[in-house]
């Protein structure tokens, strides 16, 4: 129930946003509306504000809206009228209309990413655990403990790093473009010298963006230490004799550093072959035989002990003042629309995965584990997601804005509009585009729920 209606309230608030940017630019150009719609199909909910023309409904369908406007190609309009039709407008009128939707779209991201940087939250300092064994991060020689201070593309300047999240936004964004992100580091205690760091990303360009990806790079969470947490009854950990508190110092006569390498250690284990752990329990040292149980996880095999594994990582609060959080907000809405178009470009010549391509099921998963985590999360959730809607809406296809405004640079170009039998043929082919995506991105949802 509480993906469900994390899922509703995001679709409705996106949708709705997205259709009120093109109705108010119509109403500041002077065309008359007649329907504003949330949804598609019989209207179960309308009305009318006094004085205003236009008949506000929610439609049965939640999945998309619409804005009707006056229009001489779809209806007769009467003589009086006819200066209030949409196709009597200029130009510049029908293209801002156009536009509208998916700027509203982005403004709202702005304002979502703002009020978050202005708000503040509590963000995992940039401590690194030890890196997956044979990642980039490994082979570049970072170690467990590190703090990353700076972060930056070979060409640019450096930029702080004021939180794990931070590091993981750089590490995205280095590996979709597929290039180098340059790191200074400080060993820990703090105040130590500091040393640059080079991850080579150039092989991840083509990667899908999800765990594994974090895994080959290396940098998966930031440092916790080798606590045992809560054990599960009847599990490995629990018939081997742990408890929470149990601090692990070292597995088969091997130091462990931090809680990431202990959970590698588990994860890597010989189904069925029993492992030394030495221990810390209240100051006395113990050794105890954990056998961990191995489990087919989307046919991989996969080790585990059935408890939890590692302390909360160190936190700090992240805030801005309201002029850079807006700064911030404009940034980051910036930097993830360019990555979408670029992301988009690839998998168009086949260089990017069609696995990056997300459907609603997956939207609606990620909206339900967002909102369990806390408003922030839910927040930051709807800023992304009305990237992708603003940035998706603008493509130069048939059926979507962006193919009415690159019908619009036609008509500029050439002094006359497309004609009717182009114009079918047009939309015909962009329904058969979308359908096409539409059903990718609907496969790959259902290959990540049931992997």
């Amino acid at each position: 129930m509480t993906t469900l209606l994390a899922f509703l309230v995001a679709l409705g608030l996106l949708i709705a946003i997205h259709e009120y940017g093109h109705y108010r630019m119509a109403v500041a150009c002077g065309i008359k509306v007649l329907r504003f719609s949330i949804g598609f199909g019989r209207p179960i909910l309308r009305w009318h504000f006094k004085g205003n023309p236009t008949e506000f409904v929610i439609g049965l369908l939640p999945l998309g809206g619409y804005v009707k406007m006056l229009d001489e190609r779809e209806g007769p309009v009467d003589a009086a009228e006819r200066h209030l039709a949409f196709n009597n407008q200029s130009l510049g009128a029908r293209a801002a209309v156009v536009v509208a939707g998916p700027l509203a779209n982005l403004l709202l991201a702005v304002a979502l990413y703002a009020f978050v940087n202005w708000i503040g939250q509590e963000e995992s300092q940039p401590i690194l655990s030890t890196p997956v064994a044979a990642s980039v991060a490994e082979r570049a020689g970072l170690r467990s403990g590190e703090r990353v201070l700076q972060a930056g593309s070979l060409e640019q300047e450096l930029q702080e790093i004021r939180s794990f999240d931070d590091l993981q936004w750089h590490l995205t964004r280095s590996a979709i473009e597929g290039e180098s992100l340059r790191l200074m580091v400080q060993a820990r205690p703090e105040g130590g010298a500091s040393r640059e760091v080079i991850l080579d990303l150039s092989a991840m360009a083509n990667a899908e963006v999800n765990a594994e990806l974090f895994r080959a790079i290396g940098l998966t969470s930031p440092f916790s230490l080798p606590t045992m947490g809560q054990v599960q009854d009847g599990s490995a950990a629990q018939k081997a004799g742990l408890k929470a508190g149990d601090v692990v110092r070292d597995i088969d006569g091997q130091a462990v550093s931090d809680a990431a390498q202990l959970r590698e250690r588990i994860r890597k284990s010989t189904a069925g072959k029993a492992q030394v752990w030495g221990l810390e329990r209240a100051g006395q040292r113990l050794v105890l035989e954990v056998t961990p149980q191995v489990r087919d996880e989307a046919g991989t095999p996969v080790a585990r002990i059935g408890a939890f594994v590692g302390t909360p990582p160190a936190v700090v609060m992240v805030r801005d003042e309201p002029w850079q959080a807006l700064v911030g907000g404009v940034q980051r809405t910036w930097e993830l629309s360019v990555l979408t178009v670029k992301m988009m470009g690839r998998m168009l010549i086949g260089e990017a995965s069609l696995k990056n391509l997300s459907g609603p099921l997956t939207i609606a998963d990620y909206a339900g584990k967002s909102a369990q985590l806390g408003w922030v999360s839910y927040v930051l959730f709807l800023a992304l997601i009305s990237v992708s809607l603003g940035v998706l809406n603008l493509m130069p296809l048939p059926m979507l804005d962006g193919g009415h405004l690159m019908y619009y640079l036609y008509e500029f170009i050439t002094g006359r509009g497309v004609s009717e039998v182009w114009m079918d043929r047009l939309q015909r082919g962009g329904m058969v585009a979308l359908l096409a995506m539409m059903s990718i991105a609907m496969f790959n949802d259902v290959n990540r729920l049931l992997g």
